[in-house]
């Protein structure tokens, strides 16, 4: 059944064409990601679905007994607006229902211990009717869930009041409540921690919903999308599969454009020669051939996507003295963030930082840039150390100057790995500043491109230690294959805080975990390694709480004589073995832990790293067992 049609579709902004007559459909239950570079009209294409813009010809049709939500990148909320009122927006009688009886809960809630009026009793008692009456119990139940996810617990506070970050999470919350068939989002993982990113990512998964949603998260796409259009050069092109098949689907086609456009070139060449050479056109014949001429010309002109070349820049020498972290603590008032943790960097380490918001993720990296001081301990770093630092509030330019002009006050060169230096116009436009456009004004840049030019005059510095914080956020993803292969090959030490889940997982040797009150988890692996370990600590754990139970909740018996026991003679001597062995392998990787933490060369960290994974296996299969005899043991 299809849900949505784009048929010939074009639009125009002065002289920049986004798209020339593009068509597509979405058909029931069909969850696509749309990508495209930053400024192609990506979320002009939403607008004009979701009818916020009219496009210049074609058409759009969505069918006319479904309902749409969507989610633009910046919100339309008035700043006066209640909460509430900006998440039940809608007029239908299970959101109005639900929203009475929110309203009288929040009313009780504060009346707290005062003698609460008949007239608010009667109301609630209306408002459970209507909730029966509607059968919306489920839908309340999911509101709940919702918001809660979310943190949205004060639903009677003006919008205004709010941060960009809770904003958007209202915003997103408003859209996912809605009994929606057609879902459009634009960049839903903005602002939100890995946690509920993954919530989210579950949610629409199995949400029984069409989708259609721009999204720089490719692991985010790669979960909850099996479809991508892609937005190149006012085309769209259709890959039906995960972002795997859209990599190797894309390389066959620029591929195949690339042998097919030097065959046009070699024939424009001829054609040109012949039309320079010829006397001036009378016949039909030679007409026809002079306007396939113009016709190749066009063909020939038109860009053609190449695969950029990579170059990898070279950091300031490093000394033996990296950065030491000696028993820092760190409290904003009522609030812990940081409680005797110490830490000391080795050279070419790459380290990720991970955790729910306001666990004080970025505040650590403002201790570490001298911006914040602790509240005791000490922090040093090395002489030769010289620090590259991408904040989340971006950089201060004073005057309205031309991108190149701020650049090159940093640096007009970059030295590369390889010895060679490049210019810095080059640099700009490997990342995607078109050498025209670098003759523009800051401030026409947008909020996405403002953020990419701080990162590239963090990385043109050449230093050789970089501290970076949320790095990934409004990048398209061509720009962020370009940075990971940067930072995969930087010589240096990284800290990074994102989460960006393949980002990390490329990047980082192990990660920092911020749980909250103080608390610092160094976990070594990547993000998808400690996700895997603690799933299987919480397996374990529910297991034993399940085995705790279950021995106190019997009643006491006699002790059973040997003949009664569950266990083989067998089963105990391996029981007992176990123990043994969970305990030394607990012991060995804390060893591997410590010395992979420790460095050393290249060889031996292969080994230890092997040994790890060894170990870490063995672990889950004896614990695993254990928990088999001791059940039998109870």
């Amino acid at each position: 059944m299809n849900y949505l049609t784009i048929e010939k579709v074009s639009k125009t902004y002065g002289e920049k064409l986004l798209f020339k007559e593009i068509t597509f459909g979405l058909e029931k239950g069909q969850k696509t990601a749309l990508i495209a570079k930053n400024g192609t009209g990506k979320s002009t294409l939403l607008n004009i679905i979701a009818g916020l813009e009219s496009a210049d010809e074609g058409k759009v049709v969505v069918r006319k007994d479904i309902t749409v939500s969507y989610l633009p990148q910046l919100d339309n909320f008035d700043n006066d607006t209640s909460v509430i009122d900006a998440l039940f927006d809608a007029q239908t009688p299970d959101v109005v229902a639900i929203k009475e009886y929110e309203s009288c809960l929040a009313l009780l809630e504060a009346a707290q211990e005062e003698v609460i009026s008949n007239e608010l009793q009667e109301r609630l008692h209306r408002a459970i009717e209507n909730i029966d009456r509607l059968q919306a119990w489920d839908f309340e139940s999911k509101i709940k869930e919702i918001l809660s996810r979310f943190g949205i617990h004060d639903i009677f506070k003006s919008i205004g009041t709010l941060s960009g970050g809770q904003r958007k999470k209202v915003a997103l919350a408003r859209t996912l409540i809605a009994d929606t068939d057609l879902l459009i989002l634009d960049e839903p993982t903005n602002h939100l921690d890995i946690e509920m990113i993954e919530w989210m990512e579950s949610y629409l998964t199995h949400a029984n919903v069409t989708l259609l949603m721009v999204t720089h998260d490719r692991h985010f796409l790669d979960q909850v999308c099996n479809d991508i259009l892609e937005l190149e050069n006012g085309n769209i092109y259709h890959y039906r599969g995960k972002y795997d098949y859209y990599l190797e689907k894309k390389a066959e086609r620029i591929s195949n454009e690339t042998a097919e456009y030097e065959k046009l070139k070699s024939l424009y060449y001829k054609e040109l020669e012949w039309v320079h050479t010829s006397p001036q056109a009378r016949t039909s014949k030679a007409k026809a051939r002079i306007q396939s001429f113009e016709n190749l010309k066009e063909a020939v002109t038109q860009k053609v996507e190449r695969p950029a070349e990579s170059f990898h820049v070279q950091p300031e020498r490093m000394g033996n003295k990296i950065l030491e972290i000696n028993n820092i603590d760190f409290s904003y008032p009522n609030h812990k963030l940081l409680e005797d943790f110490s830490y000391i960097f080795k050279k070419g380490e790459k380290c990720g930082v991970v955790g729910k918001n306001g666990t004080g993720k970025s505040t650590f990296l403002k201790l570490i840039m001298g911006i914040l001081q602790p509240d005791a301990g000490k922090i040093t770093a090395g002489q030769t150390i010289q620090f590259g630092y991408f904040s989340q509030e971006g950089m201060q330019v004073k005057g309205n100057k031309r991108i190149i002009d701020i650049v090159k006050e940093h640096a007009e060169v970059i030295r590369t790995e390889t010895g060679n230096y490049i210019g810095a116009a080059q640099f700009l436009n490997h990342f995607g500043f078109k050498y025209e456009q670098q003759y523009s004004y800051y401030e026409d840049l947008s909020g996405g491109e403002k953020r990419k030019l701080h990162l590239l005059i963090t990385l043109m510095k050449n230093p050789n230690f970089l501290i970076l914080d949320e790095p990934t956020n409004d990048f398209d993803i061509d720009t962020l294959n370009k940075l990971e292969d940067l930072l995969y090959n930087f010589k240096g030490c990284l800290l990074i805080v994102s989460h960006d889940r393949w980002f990390m997982n490329k990047l980082v040797d192990h990660i920092f975990v911020f749980s909250g009150d103080g608390k610092v988890k160094d976990f070594y692996g990547n993000y998808t390694d400690y996700k895997l370990a603690k799933e299987k600590e919480l397996r374990i754990e529910k297991k034993v709480e399940k085995l705790q139970r279950a021995a106190t909740s019997q009643p006491e018996k006699e002790p059973r004589t040997k003949s009664s026991q569950k266990l083989t003679f067998k089963e105990r001597r391996e029981f007992e073995a176990l123990t043994v062995e969970i305990e030394q392998l607990e012991a060995e990787k804390k060893q591997l832990i410590e010395w992979m933490n420790n460095g050393a060369d290249n060889n031996e960290l292969l080994q230890w790293s092997t040994r790890y994974e060894e170990v870490e296996n063995c672990l889950d299969e004896k614990s695993m067992r254990w928990l088999e005899l001791s059940e039998k043991e109870l």
